[in-house]
């Protein structure tokens, strides 16, 4: 990347500075020709047209000297004529005021003399060489030499145009230099962001998603960055949780089936009697690993988005009270009352009641396993029109689940929903739980549209919130 960047540069500054330096010297040489041979250094570059145009006019110098020598303005130069010698009316003299001007045919013969007016001679080749040729359809007509003569030849001509042209290598040389060293200073820096995130992908593509590329700026390779240390970011955090993930089930996985095996090694030497008692401890370590798989199976179906709902219209009260009556007689073994609530007029909603069981369940086994003996359990369903909210302009019923024990310890809160997460591990192992529960919960409940939260209520105890959305064309 960075070699083709740099190799760019070079070619664009090469065409660059080849393009100005051929086209300066071409026009060097066409100003220095103008200058030195059309009257620049003498000032009669004004003069030099006005005799072109007077030749191609008239197709002869007769009368010319009306253009050159103005009476009244003794040997000097003055206003000329136009077209055949009658007036131009432009200042061809200024600035050759005093100064001696010859005109000379295309045979070298003098027609005018602004010094001698009288005067008929011939001049020499070197002194034409140093005149100031008048042309005329690519055809030299005449010469006209200032006084002294330019000084200046044809070889003085070719050696000042090629010191300009050396003068200009040189600057388009140095240009090259100074325009190579910043491409390769611009080459590197634009390169570098590009070169670490390369390096970064290379290793990520090997495994390793602790990679992070150092971001600086707000262009399009700093978002580029930034998106690359989010997707690292999170391919890190998924490949953790796969590792725990594997790791919990291996864990959860071996204990039921060490018991199984304990229990089934004691059967078969003798050490336990066969009798349904003893099969019995086997068969519940069955039901739990059953149990695991059929909850590892619902996650993998709610993540990959295949997960059927039944959705039915469904009184939320009725299905609450009958999921509460289910929980009864384990609440009351431990003395611990379950109260439902519920507004007026709770609406008809479009769900699967067996997911909604299903999540209710859990959230109600998880409150009666933290509650005391004695304590209480709050079930309130709240609807339209007190207590409906609205989120993305869904409307959603509220289901809210109070217990007064000791509540989610504050560190606990932001993974209690985590796969295989237990506050308490040995109790829940103990009990059958298998830490998908909530899990599940949550998932089941994101996949009505709605959502499952956890809080601590201020005055004591854990409170789950259940917000299901609510179809205005099911609605009681």
């Amino acid at each position: 990347m960075r070699l083709r960047l740099i190799l760019s540069f070079i070619f664009i500054v090469l065409v660059a500075v080849a393009s100005v330096v051929l086209i300066a010297s071409q026009n060097t040489a066409s100003e220095v020709r103008a200058f030195m041979f059309r009257g620049g250094m003498t000032g009669t570059e004004g003069l030099v047209v006005a005799l072109e145009e007077y030749y191609q006019t008239n197709q002869t110098w007769q009368g010319v000297e009306n253009l050159i020598i103005t009476p009244g303005m003794g040997q000097g130069m003055g206003h000329s004529g136009q077209g055949s010698g009658q007036g131009t009316g432009a200042n061809l003299g200024g600035g050759m005021m005093n100064q001696r001007l010859r005109l000379v045919d295309a045979q070298g013969n003098i027609l005018i003399d602004t010094k001698n007016e009288t005067v008929s001679a011939h001049l020499s080749n070197d002194d034409l060489e140093q005149a100031i040729p008048l042309v005329v359809n690519k055809q030299t007509v005449g010469y006209l030499l200032p006084e002294g003569g330019l000084g200046f030849t044809q070889n003085d001509e070719t050696a000042l145009v090629d010191r300009i042209n050396q003068a200009a290598i040189t600057a388009g040389l140095i240009a090259v230099s100074v325009s190579l060293l910043l491409a390769l200073l611009l080459a590197y820096r634009l390169s570098r962001p590009i070169r670490d995130l390369t390096q970064a992908a290379n290793q990520l593509a090997q495994g390793d998603f602790t990679q992070q590329v150092p971001v600086h700026g707000n262009d399009e390779l700093a978002n580029l960055g930034r998106a690359f240390n989010q997707m690292a970011a999170s391919l890190e955090e998924a490949e953790q949780s796969r590792r725990a993930m594997t790791a919990d089930i291996a864990h959860e996985l071996r204990n039921p089936l060490a018991v199984q095996r304990a229990n089934l090694e004691a059967l078969q030497d003798g050490i336990y009697p066969l009798t349904s008692e003893n099969l019995n401890s086997v068969l519940e370590q069955n039901y739990l690993l059953n149990r695991l798989v059929e909850d590892l199976r619902t996650l993998a179906l709610v993540d990959s988005g295949q997960l059927a709902l039944e959705r039915t219209s469904t009184d939320l009260t009725v299905l609450v009270t009958r999921i509460v009556d289910r929980h009864r007689p384990q609440a009351d073994a431990r003395s611990v009352s379950l109260n439902v609530s519920a507004s007026e007029h709770v609406p008809i909603i479009f769900l699967d009641p067996g997911r909604v069981e299903q999540i209710l369940g859990n959230v109600l086994s998880n409150a009666l396993r933290y509650t005391p003996e004695g304590g209480q359990i709050d079930i309130e369903i709240t609807s339209p029109p007190k207590g409906i909210t609205k989120s993305n302009d869904i409307e959603i019923v509220r289901l809210t689940v109070h217990d007064n024990g000791p509540g989610i310890p504050p560190e606990a809160l932001p993974y209690l929903f985590d796969r295989f997460f237990r506050g308490d591990r040995a109790r829940c192992r103990d009990e059958g739980g298998t830490g998908l529960g909530l899990a599940i919960a949550r998932q089941l409940s994101q996949a009505h549209g709605g959502d499952l939260t956890a809080r601590n209520h201020p005055q004591g105890g854990a409170v789950f919130t259940l917000t299901l959305p609510i179809k205005s064309d099911v609605l009681a």
